[in-house]
């Protein structure tokens, strides 16, 4: 593996043959896009929610999560991310499910989605089309189609800004319109910055990415920035073919951090990306990162620190998710790998369908119309 790959365009696109840095440099036009048609988003359901439980899996679930941090100071019910078959055991008619599935095929969500239905909650459907908007439709449930077509973890412009906007015209969540604005703008300027035609000396992504070599890259985030290090350690899995993993500050303090602690040559083998932003760690925070940064590199490891960037708090998320999705497809490119298959994905699903438990699923759904 070469760095100096990284600055030839030609070559970064004969590797990714099939696109995926067009999803990155064009994120501010499907985050605009998304934003557009999440003004069709009608709330209107005969109670207020005493919780709400977001359901999904892999890029269709994220959006959920980073919704669940960037509401955390102003959300007064609780929310939850769900990724499995069925509902925890207090869903019920006061429970506000919102159904997330691209693809609508998920067998996960499907699951969820029956399970709600029969539980009486109240229900919010996002997908771009498959079972899902098949059973919406005919069981009434109310639902927004997104634009179909894309790999489901390049979709997650249409899979967050509908979430959020949700969120404002529920009542739970204010700014949300107003923050996006921002963060458009910002966008644009991280995508020009950070896109293939920037060469490695003047685009932070393409040298972190070809600086992480063989090791495998461990990502630290904390408050609203715990679900972006978790985007970012799945854009390494799917779109680099690599392990990778991630923790969150505080809690990393009162576990991980001793597992580097007499490690020795195997630290070699990781390196480590810090989520920095100055204007808004707490001293505590602040200081915490600063010593296990001290502590890691101590033990051996590299340390990278990707200071955020934007005022608020959504333009700081979304712009520095971008830049993770550039470095995963860097960082793809820079081991020859093609950045859009997941054959590993593909083939579980393939094997999977034996088992029949879709096709009870959607037995139980038909059932229900």
């Amino acid at each position: 593996m070469t760095i100096s790959v990284l600055n030839d365009v030609e070559k970064i696109r004969s590797v990714d043959k099939d696109g995926m840095i067009n999803f990155c440099v064009d994120a501010p036009k499907h985050y605009r896009a998304a934003a557009d048609l999440a003004k069709n988003i009608i709330v209107d359901f005969p109670r207020q929610p005493d919780n709400i439980i977001v359901v999904g899996m892999g890029g269709s679930a994220i959006g959920g999560d980073i919704v669940k941090d960037y509401v955390r100071d102003k959300l007064m019910v609780p929310i939850e991310v769900n990724r499995d078959y069925q509902l925890p055991k207090y869903a019920d008619e006061r429970t506000l499910v919102l159904l997330m599935s691209y693809s609508g095929d998920t067998e996960e969500s499907l699951g969820s989605f029956l399970d709600a239905l029969r539980r009486r909650c109240m229900v919010y459907c996002v997908t771009s089309g498959g079972a899902l908007e098949k059973h919406a439709k005919k069981l009434g449930a109310p639902y927004l189609l997104v634009p179909s077509g894309m790999p489901p973890r390049a979709a997650l412009p249409y899979m967050l800004v509908p979430l959020l906007v949700f969120m404002e015209k529920a009542g739970f969540a204010k700014g949300v319109t107003d923050d996006l604005v921002e963060a458009l703008e910002l966008l644009e300027k991280v995508c020009t910055e950070y896109g293939p035609d920037r060469p490695v000396i003047d685009n932070f992504a393409k040298y972190i990415a070809g600086s992480i070599g063989d090791s495998t890259p461990v990502v630290y985030g904390f408050g609203v920035f715990r679900a972006v290090a978790q985007r970012f350690k799945q854009q390494f899995n799917e779109n680099s073919e690599y392990p990778a993993k991630w923790e969150y500050f505080p809690e990393l303090n009162h576990n991980e951090i001793v597992g580097w602690q007499t490690r020795g040559e195997l630290t070699r083998y990781f390196s480590v990306i810090l989520i920095r932003d100055l204007d808004a760690e707490l001293l505590e925070i602040q200081s915490r990162i600063d010593t296990t940064k001290a502590l890691m590199e101590k033990a051996g490891l590299i340390v990278f620190e990707l200071h955020v960037q934007g005022k608020n708090v959504l333009a700081k998320i979304l712009s520095t998710i971008t830049i993770g999705d550039f470095i995963s497809v860097y960082f793809a490119v820079a081991h020859g790998v093609d950045p859009t298959p997941v054959k590993s994905i593909d083939f579980l699903k393939n094997t999977l369908k034996q088992n029949g438990v879709k096709e009870e699923i959607l037995d139980g759904l038909d059932e229900l119309g």
